[in-house]
């Protein structure tokens, strides 16, 4: 007669407690790095603009009025000529300012990274970057002096040079820079080659040198290896460095107000006499958010190609 043994029972398995899922702890993980830079960024640019942008609908406010938004009628008001002569004048500067950094920047760019010797590169760029290190309302000053009527520059070009009498070259007068267009240019190029530089060089660094030999070997000669080769490889830092001094430039206070003088209002001046002069608030902010859009479409420019220098 067989007997048949029974196993013995299985306990029971006991209930594991519910986790939290990666999803969920990954995203507390990033809102408490991101969010006391988020408060921060809120309460210091996102709140402001929102005021702002509320008191643009407030046509004719004045310090102390009643904030009632009503209407777009300050922002047809930026319509006006006279205001668009002004904007005109903005994007004139910012533009002629990113060009002139460009063409001055990039052969200096091209130099450093390229052809100067390694153990002075790093040398070089400090140097170059050291005027940054200086306060800008210094550097305008000096501008000033230099740029005056009776300053730096027209002192040299009129002194009795008898290497210029030899040659019968006539007598140079006397510059007047100041206090007009050419200052301002002069005044922001020099404030923002550094930076077209340092974004250069970064791009320039990482040009593969292998397609400089390859073209040369095939005959190409310096001027089409450079548009052919050396441009499309650094056009993404190009358009970086070129978006970056734009929408510094655009916004620039201190140079069209102190080199310039009257005859050189751009938007930023515009903005400082509504708000301390003229006591006209809802048009200062209006003309506040038309420049702000303005950077903002910028910087978008400046993300995009910015990522894709990284890229590359």
């Amino acid at each position: 007669m067989s007997t048949q043994i029974s196993s013995p029972p299985t306990p029971p398995t006991p209930k594991s407690e519910p986790q939290a899922s990666p999803t969920a702890g990954r995203w507390l993980g990033y809102l408490g790095l991101l969010g006391p830079a988020g408060i921060w960024l809120g309460l210091l640019l996102v709140l402001p603009t929102l005021v702002l942008f509320e008191l643009s609908l407030v046509p004719g406010l004045e310090p102390g009025g009643l904030v009632n938004p009503s209407g777009l009628e300050n922002y047809l008001r930026v319509f006006e000529p006279v205001n668009l002569l002004v904007m005109k004048r903005s994007l004139f500067f910012a533009g002629g300012t990113t060009v002139i950094c460009l063409l001055l920047g990039f052969p200096v760019a091209y130099w450093i990274a390229l052809l100067a010797p390694t153990k002075w590169r790093n040398l070089l760029l400090v140097g170059f970057v050291l005027p940054l290190w200086t306060s800008s309302l210094l550097r305008t000053y000096a501008w000033i002096t230099i740029l005056r009527y009776s300053g730096v520059l027209n002192t040299l070009l009129t002194s009795p040079n008898p290497w210029l009498s030899n040659l019968g070259l006539p007598t140079i007068p006397r510059l007047e820079l100041l206090n007009d267009w050419p200052a301002v240019l002069i005044g922001m190029s020099y404030g923002y080659l550094p930076y077209m530089v340092l974004i250069l060089y970064a791009s320039l660094e990482k040009l593969d040198r292998r397609l400089l030999e390859a073209a040369s070997d095939l005959g190409a000669n310096p001027i089409q290896t450079f548009c052919q080769v050396t441009v499309p490889q650094t056009m993404p830092g190009i358009a970086a460095a070129s978006l970056l001094v734009f929408i510094t430039g655009l916004g620039d206070f201190v140079d069209p107000e102190l080199l310039g003088g009257d005859s050189t209002m751009t938007i930023s001046r515009l903005i400082y006499n509504q708000f301390l002069k003229t006591n006209q608030w809802g048009f200062g902010s209006a003309l506040s958010m038309v420049l702000i859009m303005l950077v903002s479409i910028a910087i978008a420019l400046l993300l995009k190609f910015g990522d894709r220098s990284a890229a590359s």
